[in-house]
């Protein structure tokens, strides 16, 4: 059962989950289970084809980051040992194990807090049209992929239709309240400082990174995924080159593969061909390798 492939889990005892585009979250009187499933999205459609392990490589990356930030904020994790949850859970700890996690229940902020160090995606296209990115004027003669004079703050929030949009920081001062968005601000600062020289100690640049953060205890506490392939840009520092589009690892052989397709971005999706699942688990389990320095448990 540990090398199955999970699209979706039911444990019947928690109820329905919440099913995001790859989580499934349980949600208990204090706390929450969060299961990561082997779903995978492009283009904000959650396709009928998974990815083996994904659910794994993602949720013990994102533990391995979170133990880096402890010193930093704090985190919602109570525990992500299946041996540890309750024993009526018992019969379901293969499924849970290793891609699980039991963490406290918080209180979401409205936004998503992104790190650039590097001009990519969203951000490459806002400076070519604006020479801005999330309202910040960057110096004039900036190419694609090039490391920016120093990280950036990026905040943004979610659209009705799902779609992340780019706000300000005087923006998102208005949305959580300023002396939270300076505390969190700074908070991201450290964090993609730290992770960046960790990163590029294994030859990998962290282009940017998406971090969430909720209210637990009255503080800042440190939610949702860290640091992984799914919510950061990596980069081989081997390869890299200014001026072009990078190769990530991440999904970008489904998104180059799904991009050759007479398909009009919409559900359901397309099945996905055996070579492009095989390429993008190995791009996921290659950057685990690299970035935590161990196999996948």
């Amino acid at each position: 059962m540990n090398n199955e492939l999970i699209m979706e889990t039911n444990i019947p005892e928690l109820g329905l989950p919440r099913r995001g585009k790859v989580r499934d979250i349980y949600s208990l009187t204090d706390n929450m289970l969060i299961v990561v499933t082997d779903r995978l999205s492009a283009f904000d459609v959650v396709l009928p084809t998974g990815i083996q392990d994904k659910g794994k490589i993602l949720n013990q990356m994102s533990l391995y980051w979170f133990r880096k930030f402890e010193d930093i904020v704090p985190n919602h994790i109570i525990t992500a040992d299946a041996f540890k949850y309750p024993p009526k859970w018992e019969s379901y700890r293969e499924v849970l194990r290793g891609r699980s996690m039991l963490v406290k229940k918080a209180l979401p902020f409205p936004a998503e807090f992104i790190m650039r160090g590097y001009l990519a995606g969203s951000g490459w296209k806002s400076y070519q049209e604006t020479g801005k990115v999330c309202g910040i004027q960057l110096p004039s003669g900036l190419q694609e992929s090039q490391k920016l004079p120093e990280p950036i703050f990026t905040p943004s929030t979610k659209a009705e239709s799902g779609h992340d949009v780019n706000v300000t920081f005087s923006d998102l001062c208005e949305i959580i309240g300023s002396e939270n968005a300076r505390k969190i601000r700074i908070i991201c600062f450290k964090i993609y400082l730290r992770a960046s020289k960790i990163a590029e100690e294994r030859g990998i640049i962290i282009a940017d990174t998406k971090l969430e953060f909720g209210i637990i205890d009255n503080k800042i506490a440190l939610i949702d995924e860290v640091v992984t392939p799914d919510s950061s840009r990596f980069w081989s520092k081997e390869r890299y080159e200014i001026g072009r589009g990078q190769d990530s690892y991440d999904k970008q052989p489904v998104r180059d593969y799904l991009e050759t397709l007479d398909w009009n971005k919409q559900h359901p999706g397309p099945k996905l061909p055996l070579e492009i699942v095989e390429k993008t688990t190995e791009r996921y389990r290659e950057i685990f390798r690299i970035l935590t320095g161990r196999e996948l448990e």
